[in-house]
Formats: structure tokens, sequence, C-alpha cells
């Protein structure tokens, strides 16, 4: 049995060191607290709400914040994935409740009078995950106004995942949106959001879940299967293998190159939707322009 690094006790993980069970919180959570403090990701004036889903990287995010830095609240999107978002979303309101955290739940069904598997069944020729992404980031920031930041479980292989994609895409705007805070876009009705989990693993966020006992189903979303996200991952994934440190790598490296993309888009003119009035590069934003094909199809 591997040992960890910091004392005679029994592994549980090993990343960089072998840890134990204490050592690798410690070790998980001063990661988490110093990509906070380098990149200023919160201030003390800050009001944050955490996009959550009841999985394992948005309930760290929520534990963490609300131990370190006291009040936080919680926000929830409810697709209307049968036998799917409603476990997660059970899970997500006991660990609210227990670390009395308020939590908001929003659905697709009644924000926009369709659920996600009824717009799939209307619009056949769009694909789960750009529908879900398009709906999801205008509710998150609608209903985030009323904060200075939203925080996100996005991980450092999620990260790694999306610049490929959007390397691969040729999708330049998109790649200066990442990094471990999005602010490129400087309107008012934008809400910044921030990624604590920046530099943290899969594989090392999945462990801190499980020996802080999250009740977390460990399921991917059923749509996810055929994305090219997913594609992306398992590319990544292998290459990992053979490559040790390789994701690490492609996030250190892209946030070298990060400040000059950004510089490159800080004079992009965002208009505001003749609809809703959100933030957007055309005259109809892209929730309102897939919300009105829905309903016209």
């Amino acid at each position: 049995m591997t040992k960890c690094s910091n004392c005679n006790n029994n592994a549980i993980i090993t990343t960089e060191k072998a840890f134990c069970k204490e050592h690798f919180v410690k070790y998980f959570e001063d990661k988490v607290i110093s990509t906070i403090t380098k990149f200023k990701l919160v201030s003390s004036n800050d009001k944050i709400i955490v996009a959550s889903s009841g999985g394992k990287d948005s309930t760290t995010v929520l534990y963490i914040l609300k131990k370190y830095f006291g009040k936080v609240e919680a926000l929830a999107i409810d697709e209307g994935i049968p036998r799917y978002r409603s476990k997660t979303l059970e899970d997500l309101e006991k660990f609210c409740k227990r670390e009395s955290i308020p939590l908001k739940i929003y659905s697709y069904k009644k924000e926009f009078d369709f659920s996600l598997n009824e717009a799939l069944k209307i619009k056949k020729d769009l694909s789960p995950c750009y529908m879900c992404g398009v709906l999801r980031r205008y509710l998150l920031n609608t209903k985030a106004r009323n904060f200075t930041k939203i925080a996100t479980g996005h991980n450092l292989d999620d990260e790694a995942q999306s610049i490929m994609m959007n390397l691969v895409k040729s999708q330049i705007p998109l790649l200066a949106r990442l990094g471990p805070i999005t602010d490129t876009a400087e309107d008012k009705n934008f809400v910044p959001r921030i990624k604590p989990l920046y530099f943290c693993t899969e594989k090392e966020v999945a462990t801190y879940a499980f020996v802080n006992n999250f009740a977390t189903r460990f399921t991917q979303c059923p749509h996810s299967h055929d994305s090219f996200r997913a594609f992306v991952r398992d590319a990544l994934n292998d290459y990992e293998i053979e490559h040790k440190g390789a994701k690490k790598n492609l996030v250190n490296n892209f946030l070298k190159l990060l400040p000059k993309m950004k510089s490159n888009q800080k004079d992009l003119h965002l208009n505001h939707c003749s609809n809703c009035g959100e933030p957007s590069s055309k005259e109809l934003c892209k929730a309102c322009s897939l919300v009105n094909s829905i309903a016209n199809a």
C-alpha cells in the first residue's frame, strides 16, 4: 500500500504526491484558495452565487466557498431531462439544507414553456448541448443579476477540453472568454463567472467529494455521450496516459497567451437584444432566437 508523502498513513490518492485523507483535503483546499487569491476571484464585497447541479464539481465549490468565505447562494437550472436532473437536484436540495445555503431553482418549462427533451423533438437539427448551453447561460445571467459573481464548477479537465474545442473550431473570441475569471464583456448586464477549481483535476475533485461524503451522483447527462466535448475529452484522456501532465501544460500555456487574446477582444462592442435586453452581438440574442424558432416551428 502506498504511503502518504507527508506522514506514514495509507494514501488515498496519488497526484503530484501521494496523500492520505487528511493531507489530501489540505492540499486540495490550499490549491483552491491559492487560485482564488492569485486571480482575485473573490473580494470582500462580492455577493456570490454558485451555478449548481448537484454534481461533484459545483457541490465542492459550494462547500469550499461557504467554508472559507461565509455567505454564498446556489442557483440551479432544471432542463427537464427525465430520470437525470430530478435526481441530481434532489441531492442538491439535501446538501443545501444541511449546509444552510439558500437555493434557487429555475426550469426551462416554466421560463420558456418547454423542457429540453420537448425542444429536441421540435428542433431535431440542433444538438442538445448547443441548445442547453444557450438557454443555461441565459438563465444564469438573468437570474443572477443581483449578484456580483457567478461561481462555476469547471475544473482543469473541463478547461483543457474547452481550449481544444475552441482551437479546433477556430473560435478565438470564445477562447478569450476562458480562464479563471470570465470578464471580457464589459456590460452592466453581464455577471462575471469565476472558476475556483480551475487547477484541480477531475480525479482530485471526485476524490474530495467522496471523502467529504457529498451525496453526489457520478453520472453524466444522457445527452453528453455523442457530443464534441465527449470526443475531445476522450482524446485528451488518451493523450494524458502517454504524456503525463499534458492537460496541465495545455492550460498553463494557454494562460500565457490569454492576456493578448483578451486585449484583442477589448474593443468588441456588444449591443443589446431587441427582445429581452440582454448583451448580444446581433439584434436578437441566441436565447431569444432559439426560443422563437422553437415556438414558431
